[in-house]
């Protein structure tokens, strides 16, 4: 049995990224960051094969489950399947939401990445159960985005009722210009993985994040 949907914390969502973490292991990392109050991990791997992506997923997947923490895949839902994790994010030039719901399912997570109200609205009416909404501030994890403004969140939440994260250079020093706009968690990369101590980060980010 999967999780339930309609009780999924969003508060702390970690994105994974291996270069900038500051420990050996993507599973190290997570372990770590799950410490801290992480409630969601996306892995995340854009330049590994198939094979070591899939073997990274089936290792993250052992400590997400043993922490009852969700574990979504980025973008692929072969791996997503392959390894049974929870469920999938897609960006906006990935496989579409609908299609990726029939072959899914019904009770994996899906996520997809939003700019404005009208993706958001279009997201939520092909299936999506949560959306990641960003960029809201200039990230180095991500180039070329166009930040999403506070009118723009408010936006968004006026025209979805599925939770929404935001993502893009949130750390502990800006998140507090989040607060009050509707939003259901903040998806945290460089702000917990790069730092020294990741559980400590978690923990910072975790009781911050409970204030949006």
């Amino acid at each position: 049995m999967g999780f339930d949907k309609s009780k999924i914390d969003y508060t702390l969502y970690f994105c994974t990224d291996r270069k900038l973490m500051s420990c050996d292991t993507v599973e190290k990392s997570v372990e770590l960051a799950i410490a801290g109050g992480v409630s969601v991990v996306q892995l995340r791997e854009k330049d590994i094969s198939s094979r070591e992506f899939y073997e990274t997923a089936l290792r993250v997947l052992k400590i997400t489950k043993a922490h009852n923490v969700p574990l979504i895949i980025n973008d692929r839902l072969d791996i997503c399947q392959a390894v049974g994790a929870d469920g999938v994010h897609l960006g906006q030039s990935d496989i579409p939401c609908k299609i990726a719901r029939k072959i899914l399912g019904d009770d994996k997570i899906i996520g997809v990445s939003s700019h404005n109200a009208k993706e958001a609205a279009k997201a939520q009416s092909d299936g999506a159960d949560y959306l990641g909404v960003g960029a809201v501030f200039t990230t180095s994890t991500k180039a070329n985005t166009v930040p999403v403004s506070p009118e723009m969140i408010r936006e968004i939440r006026k025209s979805v009722a599925i939770p929404f994260v935001v993502i893009g250079g949130v750390n502990e020093k800006n998140i507090s210009q989040l607060y009050g706009l509707g939003i259901n968690g903040a998806a945290v990369v460089s702000a917990i993985c790069s730092e020294k101590d990741i559980t400590a980060a978690s923990r910072t980010m975790r009781k911050a994040a409970e204030m949006l």
